[in-house]
């Protein structure tokens, strides 16, 4: 790759990690093109653009936008799943979660929600929540409140779910501990969370190869 062309990458994707504040990150080697493709359509529909990027250049990147939790996640061929401002982030950790399980190759890493790093396995989690819109209903029919705050509630934008979305997660590893307590007790009552999922698109460049940057 030319010197120019490998500063409009950085540029691009240093633009990019500056102004989106979700993204999951994950490892595709050994995918196949028709599986990337399957991945990518499915993230495009629910709003994330899947980007195959060379880790020298996404750390310069990174560096460059003061995205530092992001260099951790920077280890063999990577791709960046990035989510517009009207992306739907639980369908597109479903999208891939579930590409993870069903292909046994991708592997989630981690990422940024709404700015704050999250791991692999709050994905995971966040994989089994019910759609936004079913996650909305959940806490409208919960809510004994005025009129006007239920409007609110449907009119915000999806970003102030993140308390919401937040909480369902500590509530599904509650279930988990508690389920597990039981289990070494007497007659648990589990309750089981909803079948994984996962999440979206794939657009940009070539393979990482480390040795052709260094």
């Amino acid at each position: 790759m030319k010197k120019e062309d490998k500063e409009r990458v950085v540029a691009e994707l240093t633009e990019r990690l500056r102004t989106t504040e979700t993204l999951l990150v994950a490892d595709y080697r050994g995918l196949t093109m028709p599986q990337i493709d399957e991945l990518r359509t499915k993230l495009i529909e629910h709003g994330a653009r899947f980007t195959v990027v060379k880790n020298t250049l996404t750390k310069r990147a990174a560096e460059a936008a003061g995205a530092d939790t992001l260099l951790a996640l920077l280890d063999g061929p990577t791709a960046i799943a990035f989510l517009e401002s009207d992306g739907d982030p639980i369908a597109v950790a479903k999208a891939l979660v579930d590409a993870a399980r069903t292909t046994r190759v991708l592997e989630v890493r981690g990422g940024l929600f709404e700015g704050r790093p999250i791991e692999a396995s709050e994905i995971e989690s966040l994989a089994k929540l019910p759609p936004v819109d079913a996650l909305r209903g959940q806490v409208l029919g919960a809510i004994t409140s005025p009129l006007t705050a239920i409007v609110g509630l449907f009119t915000a934008p999806l970003q102030d779910l993140y308390g919401l979305i937040d909480a369902r997660i500590e509530q599904l590893r509650a279930q988990g501990e508690t389920s597990e307590a039981g289990a070494a007790g007497q007659e648990p009552e589990g309750s089981t969370a909803p079948e994984e999922a996962a999440s979206e698109e794939v657009t940009e460049t070539e393979p990482d190869t480390e040795e052709e940057d260094k």
